[in-house]
C-alpha cells in the first residue's frame, strides 16, 4: 500500500504543493445486470460510503443520490500444498439521479465488412513478413532465432 507522506512546511521556505487523497476508485463493469442509473466501483478499504460520495462530487462534479459500501472476500485455493488468498476487495454501489443514466462505451466496435477485410489484409501482411523473415534466416547449421 502507498501513502503518500508529505514534507512539513517550514516558515521561509514557501512552496509550490498539491495535496492528492490518498483514496481511489476503480469503475468496474458489475457481474449482474444493474439499473441504469447504478455504477459499480473498487475503491480502497479505508474509504467510507461519504467518502465516496465526497470524491466524485468534488473530482468529477458527479452528484450521487445513495452510495452502499460491501467487501467482498478473496477467493482461497489450494494450488499445491498450501493455501492461498486473494485480496479482498470493497465495493461501492453508487446511484445516480433517476433522469441519469451510464453506460459503458465501445471500445471495440463489433465486426463490420470493413474491419474483417482490415483483418485480412493485416492477417496477410503478417503472414508474407514471417515468411521473408524466415527465407533471410535460413542458414543451415544455425538456427533461425539467432540471427536477426
Amino acid at each position: 500500500m502507498s501513502t503518500r507522506w508529505y514534507p512539513l512546511y517550514q516558515k521561509g521556505n514557501p512552496q509550490l504543493r498539491i495535496f492528492l487523497p490518498n483514496f481511489w476508485l476503480k469503475l468496474v463493469k458489475p457481474e449482474h445486470n444493474q439499473p441504469k442509473n447504478v455504477v459499480q466501483f473498487h475503491c480502497s478499504m479505508e474509504m467510507t460510503r461519504y467518502d465516496v460520495k465526497n470524491y466524485l462530487e468534488k473530482i468529477y462534479d458527479i452528484h450521487p443520490i445513495h452510495v452502499r459500501t460491501r467487501i467482498a472476500l478473496g477467493k482461497t485455493y489450494m494450488p499445491q500444498k498450501f493455501v492461498v488468498k486473494k485480496d479482498d476487495v470493497k465495493i461501492a454501489y453508487v446511484v445516480l439521479p433517476k433522469d441519469e443514466e451510464f453506460t459503458f462505451p465501445t471500445i471495440i466496435p463489433k465486426d463490420s465488412k470493413d474491419n474483417e477485410d482490415r483483418h485480412k489484409l493485416y492477417a496477410k501482411s503478417l503472414k508474407e513478413n514471417f515468411e521473408k523473415f524466415v527465407e533471410r534466416n535460413n542458414w543451415p547449421g544455425i538456427p533461425s532465432w539467432f540471427r536477426v
